[in-house]
């Protein structure tokens, strides 16, 4: 008689379907709202469009013609710049530049600040006192501020650029982690944990990070917005992605110097901005809401 010794793999299937559900359930939550549509519209719009750039883009971003600061119309869509590029190909290939910056920021400064945030938060004690004032100093300096001073110090160019961003966003994360670990650390099924021996690295990872799931994807998504700003920012200045790579920033920047013959150059680039910075924010605000059961309960999700 042959015996069945394969592991059996319910109750994972299970969590894995939990998990889903509840994603699901999240995406309905979001679409029934209509501040969180819009948002959650824009995003997807954005993304694709940055993701498919290479086949929707009608010209090379570089490439330039002798219909310097062309209306919009005719042969661009969306007018040309001051050496007659494209403004919807710069535009499309731009967004590709902002979003895989922050999304590179973004997730590296979320890991370490998660981490911090769990260490300072359930172990309290010469952790804590090492890394809460650390985050309160860098807190003390305005975000812009902080990611110029770095970037200055250490020269223009895109990877001097997510250094800079991922040392600014680093406290946010660890901020938010660490408050919510130091309430779940006083929950009694966490003091049960303990009480039958389980190691703190399995209460931090079976209890404390679970619970800090909604607040770290709010603070993800609200800290996309503002990377993207800050980004354009330091591309204005000259200290962000170096030309011929196009990006927002740096579009809006070199379209200044023409507004009184064309305003097209400075007007694409910046409704850009204000709608990809407008669409997570909005995007961010309502998973706030759905995922905080008290919130939702208020404003009637």
């Amino acid at each position: 008689m042959v015996t069945d010794t394969a592991p059996d793999r319910r109750p994972a299937e299970a969590a894995s379907t939990r998990k889903t559900s509840r994603s699901l359930e999240v995406l309905r939550l979001i679409w029934r709202d209509r501040v969180g549509a819009i948002g959650l519209v824009i995003v997807v719009l954005m993304v694709a469009a940055a993701a498919l750039a290479p086949l929707i883009a009608p010209y090379d971003p570089t490439a330039m013609s002798n219909q310097r600061l062309a209306a919009p119309g005719g042969d661009f869509l969306l007018g040309a710049d001051e050496a007659g590029r494209d403004l919807l190909s710069r535009a499309l290939y731009g967004a590709r530049t902002s979003l895989a910056v922050s999304l590179i920021v973004v997730t590296c400064a979320g890991a370490i600040g998660v981490l911090l945030g769990l260490l300072a938060g359930f172990y309290r004690g010469f952790l804590d006192a090492i890394i809460t004032p650390a985050t309160d100093i860098m807190f003390a300096f305005p975000t812009l501020l902080l990611a110029l001073a770095v970037v200055a110090a250490r020269g223009p160019g895109t990877e001097n650029l997510i250094l800079a961003l991922i040392l600014v966003f680093i406290p946010s994360f660890a901020r938010v982690v660490r408050g919510t670990a130091m309430s779940v650390r006083r929950e009694p099924y966490v003091e049960s944990g303990q009480a039958v021996g389980l190691t703190n690295t399995r209460l931090i990872f079976k209890y404390i990070l679970p619970n800090s799931v909604a607040p770290i994807a709010v603070q993800f998504t609200t800290s996309l917005a503002t990377a993207i700003l800050v980004e354009a920012s330091l591309g204005y200045l000259g200290l962000g992605v170096q030309p011929p790579q196009p990006s927002w920033g740096s579009m809006l920047s070199s379209g200044k110097a023409f507004m009184e013959m064309s305003i097209w150059p400075s007007v694409v680039p910046g409704v850009c901005i204000m709608i990809a910075v407008l669409g997570f924010n909005l995007l961010g605000d309502t998973l706030r809401d759905v995922l905080d059961p008290r919130l939702r309960g208020r404003s009637g999700r």
